[in-house]
């Protein structure tokens, strides 16, 4: 459910929020104002306005009723010429908000249509408007979009119209002097701010529930399937290009290892964030702001294949979610790359010397991968425990990478957000050598019999035996013969 302030601001109304009910509308145009007011005259929503001040008087209500209020017969007709703000009413419903948001980064439009749920989004721009700062913004937002010549003021949006809403939410946190820093720049903004909201929300293991409600809303418009198994994990699955490339696993955990302390504040000195007060929960927010930033990518990369992401419970109390996670969600999975890991260069590639979580090629791809990019501090090592050790017992070819924080489970806990990115970073550019990355793991699953043994239920891994002992292949044979 969205709040009201985010029913506003994906119409294009620019409010400011005094509190979740009440707003200030004196920077927003009169005609707007009135709109807004009879549009809840429509829905039937108690409010007062009076001295500039919105009141509501109840909950907000679903966006599907909302827009049923806006979307009056004459919206859309036509994008007044000239203006600085244009009136919301004259826009599409599906576009107003994005069409706000461009005009108020100083982005001129002159003309726009939503598709209308069955064509592609489209925006004109006037001739004055810097195309080039159009085109980084929508980039940085991981928007799929191309200029439209003849007009090389036109550009279209490839994606279906209830996506602009989210697009116009995203915009809203766009400051002007962004647009002078670059598109690199704003895509590291836009994920700095994504993960402080994490960080904001507490849920320590088995009270994960707001947490994973957060993480769900924003993961939802990224993929095809999203779902909350029995346990209280949650699942999700996105489809890239044709489909015909390796299913690749995300994995990150929802819960931490303790709440946070109320009212505390994060400290920010320069890139490293710490807890005014209690943990500060970069173990694992950080891992999870890495995939729902990975998962924002994927629209415009150039990867083919499936993702699954896996926001795992209760990890921090014995890797229980990921032990209770249906079998059958990893049936076709090829490989997995999870993100709780210490410190900003480890690619951990088995759980001490006790258990191998891939063929040591399988990490060195990524050594390689770092290294092409220019992040050469990145190698294999040898770890703790982690969800890892789940999906390396399942037959799966699993890594885990550093996240950035130090100090987990205490006071002392810091994030290094520049290493976080790095992740990030890290994790696009493997995906984006999908071919070299699919060959890697065909290799891999050409392996000689005489070198599997079994070491979990009916599972199939492949281990060097002079390195490891495999000590559950007695317990599962005699379960076999019972």
């Amino acid at each position: 459910m969205k709040t009201w302030n985010q029913l506003f601001i994906r119409q294009g109304f620019i409010l400011e929020e005094k509190s979740p009910n009440e707003f200030i509308c004196t920077n927003e145009k009169k005609e707007n104002v009135e709109f807004l007011l009879k549009s809840l005259d429509v829905a039937n929503v108690d409010y007062t306005f009076c001295d500039g001040v919105l009141t509501i008087a109840r909950p907000p209500i679903s966006e599907k009723q909302w827009l049923k209020a806006v979307d009056v017969p004459w919206r859309g007709v036509s994008e007044s010429l000239g203006l600085e703000e244009p009136n919301v009413f004259e826009l599409d419903t599906y576009m107003s908000g994005i069409i706000r948001e461009l005009n108020r980064l100083g982005l001129r439009t002159v003309s726009c249509c939503d598709g209308h749920g069955e064509g592609l989004p489209r925006i004109y721009f006037d001739n004055q408007t810097n195309m080039e700062k159009v085109m980084q913004l929508f980039r940085a937002l991981h928007v799929n979009v191309r200029l439209s010549p003849p007009y090389s003021h036109r550009v279209t949006l490839r994606m279906n119209r209830e996506r602009l809403l989210d697009l116009a939410e995203s915009m809203r946190n766009v400051q002007v002097d962004w647009l002078e820093q670059g598109e690199q720049y704003i895509q590291k903004m836009f994920f700095l701010q994504e993960l402080e909201q994490l960080l904001s929300v507490s849920g320590e293991s088995g009270n994960e529930e707001d947490i994973r409600a957060v993480v769900y809303e924003k993961l939802k418009p990224y993929v095809d399937h999203i779902t909350v198994d029995r346990y209280g994990n949650l699942l999700a699955q996105k489809k890239c290009k044709t489909g015909h490339g390796p299913t690749i696993l995300l994995n990150a955990h929802l819960d931490t290892v303790e709440a946070f302390a109320p009212g505390r504040t994060i400290v920010k000195q320069g890139a490293i964030w710490s807890s005014s007060e209690g943990i500060l929960g970069a173990d694992d927010r950080a891992g999870v702001a890495v995939l729902l930033e990975m998962a924002k990518w994927l629209d415009t990369s150039s990867f083919n294949g499936t993702i699954k992401f896996v926001f795992t419970v209760e990890e921090e109390c014995g890797l229980v979610g990921a032990r209770k996670l249906e079998e059958y969600f990893l049936w076709d999975v090829d490989a997995a790359i999870v993100v709780d890991r210490r410190g900003s260069g480890d690619i951990v590639t088995s759980c001490g010397t006790i258990q191998p979580f891939c063929d040591i090629r399988y990490g060195q791809f990524f050594e390689q991968v770092a290294r092409d990019i220019g992040l050469t501090h990145w190698t294999c090592t040898a770890g703790g425990s982690s969800d890892t050790r789940i999906w390396a017992e399942h037959g799966i070819q699993s890594v885990n990478l550093s996240a950035g924080y130090e100090w987990e489970h205490t006071d002392d806990e810091r994030l290094d957000t520049d290493a976080c990115y790095g992740t990030v970073q890290l994790i696009q550019a493997v995906l984006t050598q999908s071919r070299d990355f699919s060959r890697m793991l065909r290799d891999l699953r050409r392996v000689d019999r005489n070198d599997l043994c079994y070491v979990g239920r009916n599972d199939l891994r492949r281990v060097d035996r002079k390195v490891v002992k495999v000590e559950r292949v007695s317990k599962v044979k005699s379960k076999q013969m019972e």
